[in-house]
């Protein structure tokens, strides 16, 4: 097992909303969700929070096989903000504050990226911001960015994590 671990992407973002001056002031709340779909029921169920950074618990990722072996996880980090449902023209508003967050979000994570190459963990430096269509949830602004994280795997074959044909072994659980 690679013990090299991960990088924890829901305290570095709860950190940043606890302490952004920006997130503070617009009261921003920070959560975590499983997935989008809860997400979307969190808008619903939380109507007397005004405004949402939420890191997703469950990560996406693959291994890639090559000369280079890598594990990539990627997280997903979610934005809202609430606006008057009969004031549709205060989305905007409230996208161009979360584009605005976002930007000083990456201007932390920046220096977040350093310290995780020493980790040997590297960020994909190309992160995508969505803006989700406002039918996802009424009378909210959403956006969504996604952060890639590498670490380089080693795929070599260890023979003691094997059973060979034939061979019983004192650990080996029974059917």
């Amino acid at each position: 097992m690679n013990t090299a671990t991960n990088w924890d992407a829901t305290e570095f973002f709860r950190s940043l909303t606890q302490t952004n001056r920006l997130a503070q002031a617009q009261k921003f709340c920070f959560c975590t969700v499983s997935g989008a779909a809860d997400f979307q029921q969190l808008l619903e169920r939380s109507q007397s929070q005004t405004a949402f950074v939420c890191v997703d618990d469950i990560s996406e990722g693959f291994i890639e096989l090559n000369n280079s072996p890598r594990t990539r996880r990627v997280k997903s980090v979610f934005f809202a903000m609430r606006y008057p449902i009969d004031k549709p023209n205060l989305r905007a508003n409230r996208m161009e504050t979360m584009r605005e967050l976002f930007r000083q979000f990456m201007s932390k994570l920046i220096l977040e990226e350093t310290k995780l190459q020493e980790r040997q963990l590297y960020l994909d430096t190309r992160i995508r911001f969505t803006e989700i269509p406002e039918y996802f949830a009424s009378g909210c602004a959403c956006a969504r960015f996604q952060i890639g994280v590498d670490l380089f795997t080693d795929l070599r074959l260890n023979p003691e994590e094997w059973i060979t044909p034939g061979q019983t072994t004192p650990n080996t659980p029974q059917p």
